[in-house]
C-alpha cells in the first residue's frame, strides 16, 4: 500500500522565526534551516522543468491559507530555497506555525485587499478560498458572496500588481456536473457539455469566467485553474471522508457509479506543482482510473443502505436535520452517476502525476482510519 509519511515535516515544525532566508554564496535564497521538502509527488517521465528566467514561485501568497492545503502548502514554500518570500490571506489562523509566512489579517471580499497585495510584491497567487459546502454557520449567501465577490476582489488587487506573473486557483472538477450520459473521462474543453445544475456549479463557472476573462485582459500573467475532483485521506474533512465514515453508508439503489477521488497528498503536491511550473487554462486534477462506489465502501469496512432514488433526497435530508451528515447537491449527484477526468494535461504539461490511484487513495483513507479507531 502506498505511503509518503517520510519526509514530511511534523506539523509542528517550521523554519526559525530569526529572519525568513539568508542569501548563500551564490547569491540564492535559502531557508534558515537549510533544508528543502522532498515530497513533491511523482514527476512525469520526460518532462523537464521550465527553462525560463523569469519563472514564477519566488514570492508566493496564498488566500485560505487556514485550510489544510493552504497551511501545507506555505509550509513547503517556507523551506523551499528558491522561495523567498511567503504570505498568506485569512481571517482564521493556519493550522501549523509559520514562522516564516507573512500572515494578512484580511477577509478576502474587504476592500482592503487593493492596497495589501500590492505592496507584497509577490510574483504568484494561489487562490485557496472556493468554498465548496457551507460549514457550520454558513450560509449559502455568505459562501456564494466568498466565491465570487472574493473572487472579484482578489482579481481587482491582482490587476494592481505589476510584479504579478502566475495566478494558480484550486478549482473544482464539480463544474462538469455529474450526468448518467456523462463521458467516461471529462477533458478539459467539455465544461459547457452539460446545464449547471447546482449553485455551486454556477459559482465554479463564474469564477473560472472572471479568472479567464482577467488572463485575456493581461497576457504577461499565466492563470491555471485546477479542476480537482474530491479529496480524500486521513486529515481531512470532505465530504468522501464523511460519507464513508458513516456507521451505515446510504446509496442510491440500482446505482453503482465510478468515483475518482484525489488523495489528500497528492492534491497537495500537485497544487505545488503549479506554483512551480504555472500553465495557462485549465487543468484537470485526480488520481488515476475510478472505483466504484460499492467497492470503496466495502474498503471502507462499511454496511450500505440502498435507498431508492424517490426517497433519497428526504432520508438524506431527514438525517442532515439530526446533524447526522449534511451532503450538498453536487454530491448527491456523484453517489448517482459519478464522474471521471482525464488528467494527461496534468502529466504532460504540469510534470505531475498523482502517486496514489484512487484505489490505492480509497485503501491509504481505510487503513489509516482504522488504526485511528483502533488505538482510540
Amino acid at each position: 500500500m502506498p505511503s509518503r509519511s517520510a519526509g514530511r515535516p511534523h506539523p509542528t515544525t517550521s523554519r526559525s522565526s530569526a529572519g525568513s532566508c539568508t542569501r548563500s554564496p551564490d547569491g540564492s535564497m535559502r531557508s534558515r534551516s537549510g533544508c528543502r521538502r522532498s515530497a513533491h509527488g511523482a514527476v512525469a517521465p520526460g518532462v523537464r522543468a521550465s527553462a525560463r528566467d523569469d519563472v514564477p514561485g519566488r514570492r508566493v501568497l496564498i488566500t485560505g491559507i487556514a485550510s489544510y492545503l493552504g497551511t501545507e502548502l506555505a509550509r513547503i514554500l517556507e523551506e523551499d530555497p528558491a522561495v523567498e518570500y511567503v504570505a498568506g490571506v485569512d481571517t482564521r489562523k493556519p493550522r501549523a506555525l509559520l514562522a516564516g509566512t507573512e500572515l494578512i489579517d484580511v477577509d478576502i471580499r474587504d476592500p482592503e485587499l487593493l492596497t495589501r497585495i500590492p505592496d507584497t510584491g509577490v510574483d504568484t497567487v494561489v487562490h485557496n478560498q472556493i468554498v465548496r459546502r457551507p460549514g457550520a454557520g454558513m450560509s449559502a449567501r455568505r459562501a456564494h458572496d466568498i466565491n465570487v465577490i472574493g473572487s472579484l476582489q482578489l482579481l481587482a488587487a491582482c490587476g494592481r500588481t505589476p510584479t504579478l506573473r502566475a495566478i494558480v486557483v484550486r478549482g473544482s472538477a464539480g463544474i462538469y456536473g455529474a450526468e448518467p450520459a456523462a463521458p467516461e473521462f471529462f477533458t478539459e474543453d467539455m465544461a459547457r457539455l452539460y446545464p449547471l445544475r447546482t449553485r455551486f456549479q454556477r459559482d465554479v463557472a463564474e469564477i473560472e469566467n472572471l479568472f479567464g476573462t482577467f488572463a485575456r485582459r493581461h497576457d504577461e500573467v499565466a492563470c491555471a485553474m485546477l479542476r480537482y475532483q474530491p479529496s480524500i485521506g486521513p486529515t481531512g474533512s470532505t465530504q468522501i471522508p464523511q460519507y464513508l465514515s458513516l456507521p451505515v453508508v446510504p446509496t442510491y439503489l440500482g446505482f453503482d457509479p465510478r468515483i475518482q477521488v484525489i488523495h489528500e497528498r497528492d492534491a497537495l503536491d500537485a497544487l505545488v506543482a503549479a506554483v512551480r511550473r504555472p500553465v495557462r487554462g485549465p487543468v484537470n486534477v485526480a488520481a488515476e482510473g475510478t472505483i466504484g462506489l460499492t467497492r470503496m465502501i466495502r474498503i471502507a469496512g462499511r454496511p450500505t443502505l440502498p435507498i431508492p432514488s424517490p426517497l433519497f433526497g428526504s432520508a438524506t435530508g431527514a438525517a442532515k436535520r439530526l446533524g447526522l451528515l449534511d451532503f450538498s447537491p453536487d454530491f448527491q449527484r456523484l453517489l448517482r452517476y459519478g464522474r471521471g477526468v482525464d488528467t494527461s494535461r496534468l502529466v504532460r504539461e504540469v510534470g505531475f502525476r498523482a502517486h496514489f490511484t484512487t484505489v490505492s487513495a480509497a485503501e491509504d483513507y481505510a487503513a489509516a482510519r482504522n488504526t485511528a479507531e483502533a488505538a482510540a
